[in-house]
Parts: structure tokens; C-alpha cells; sequence
């Protein structure tokens, strides 16, 4: 019986330890330098939290200027000297795409504004109406939010 309460006991205290995080990154940068550092910042930081034992849900909003990594055909609307930047934000986008613990979201109207038409997104983004919406839910159910400007 004791071996019992003292396994519980241990068990309680690592429970107790273990922290599981929420966070939205929300980007609306039109720097395409910046744009893919933070989508890999993206990426260390989860596994920063792996590596502490925490669990991350992060969910990722684009929208503004943000929107062009999740064209199939970006290449038609980003600029000649932005194209290698936003190609490699494009590939961490991928990369945090498969993560079982990401969700993806772009906005319709921004892109409705910058020209890309739905049938371009990349299969494994959502597309919302209006991402600030998704934001605002996700703030509202203790997502932490880091915004990217």
C-alpha cells in the first residue's frame, strides 16, 4: 500500500510539473526578411517547449502582407528580391504544417487583397472569412497572443 501512495505521490508531482502552453502567432509583417525568420522562430519554439517535457497547442494566423507564403503561385505577386525569403518562410510554413500540435489559417480578405485567389492557398491552410475572428477566439480561449508587424 505504500509502494501505491508513494507512486501516486510521484506521479501527482510530475503531472503538476508538466505544463501544456496556447498560443497564437499572428502575422501581418510586410517584411519578407522578417517574415521567415519569425516562421522559424515559430518552429524553435515549440521544440523548446518539447524538449522542457511542456506540451505547445500554437495556432498561426496570416493575414496583411503576411498572406503571400501561402500562395501556391507566389512568385506572380512578391517582388524579384523578396522571392528567396519568402520561398524559405514557405518551407518552415510546411515544416510547421506537419506538426500534429499547429493549425494554419489564412484570411479571405486579405487574400481577396493582395490578389491570390482561394484555389492557390496551400492544401493544409484554412482559410477564415476574417482572421482577426480566429484571433479573438483563440485570445478567448487562453491563447497566448505574439504578433508579428
Amino acid at each position: 500500500m505504500k509502494k501505491i501512495i508513494l507512486l501516486l505521490s510521484i506521479l501527482s508531482v510530475l503531472m503538476l510539473q508538466a505544463k501544456d502552453h496556447k498560443v497564437v502567432f499572428d502575422c501581418s509583417a510586410s517584411d519578407a526578411e522578417y517574415i521567415k525568420t519569425r516562421m522559424w522562430l515559430v518552429g524553435k519554439t515549440i521544440d523548446m517547449f518539447e524538449k522542457n517535457g511542456e506540451s505547445v497547442d500554437v495556432a498561426l494566423t496570416l493575414h496583411g502582407s503576411c498572406v503571400a507564403m501561402s500562395s501556391e503561385n507566389y512568385e506572380l505577386i512578391v517582388p524579384d528580391e523578396e522571392m528567396q525569403e519568402i520561398k524559405k518562410a514557405q518551407e518552415y510554413l510546411l515544416l510547421l504544417s506537419k506538426r500534429k500540435n499547429v493549425a494554419i489559417t489564412v484570411c479571405a480578405m486579405s487574400l481577396a487583397k493582395n490578389a491570390i485567389s482561394k484555389e492557390d492557398v496551400l492544401p493544409f491552410i484554412h482559410i477564415s472569412p476574417n482572421s482577426f475572428l480566429d484571433t479573438i477566439r483563440y485570445q478567448n480561449d487562453g491563447y497566448a497572443l505574439m504578433t508579428f508587424k
